[in-house]
């Protein structure tokens, strides 16, 4: 089960952060995986980086040794992973968060709520609808963005999500 969440808050010390999500993972059994909201254009986004991630995993055409490394590869569209943390990680200071969880159990969000007031953060789905800021954060340029019309926005984050098989 994959299941996307957006919060908003403050994140003071990334590290701290990202220890924080790491424990509940392991205490719950479950991959997360934190990005930066700013540049995610909507749920499908961060399934079909799952998706992608899951199948390079059983086909052992994995970059990374973690199903949560290689979902934020995928994410970015990138292959390397000095290349997409600085794009998709999690900023210190006020931030939009997207949470990617995948749990081979199927769960109600209670506790993800949980794991969103123990980081002190307000659930917000809404930080997760992009527009043409978000594209242009994830890298494209205008030039690209022109090429298809407002509704099809997505479709050029997804066709970069799946352009990661090819590059590796």
């Amino acid at each position: 089960m994959i299941t996307v969440v957006g919060a908003r808050g403050t994140i003071k010390d990334v590290d701290s952060f990202l220890q924080q999500i790491t424990s509940f993972a392991q205490d719950n059994s479950v991959v997360i995986q934190a990005f930066n909201a700013d540049v995610i254009y909507g749920k499908n986004h961060l399934i079909s980086a799952v998706d992608h991630a899951i199948r390079a995993m059983e086909r052992k055409t994995n970059t990374t040794n973690s199903l949560a490394m290689e979902i934020l590869l995928y994410a970015a569209g990138e292959r390397q992973l000095k290349l997409a943390i600085p794009k998709m990680g999690v900023k210190k200071g006020n931030a939009n968060i997207a949470f990617v969880v995948v749990d081979n159990k199927k769960r109600d969000e209670k506790s993800i709520d949980e794991l969103l007031k123990e980081l002190s953060l307000k659930r917000d789905d809404n930080v997760l609808e992009g527009n043409e800021d978000t594209l242009r954060a994830f890298g494209l340029n205008d030039q690209t963005i022109k090429t298809v019309t407002k509704d099809k926005y997505g479709d050029l984050i997804l066709e970069k999500v799946a352009m990661v098989d090819i590059i590796k």
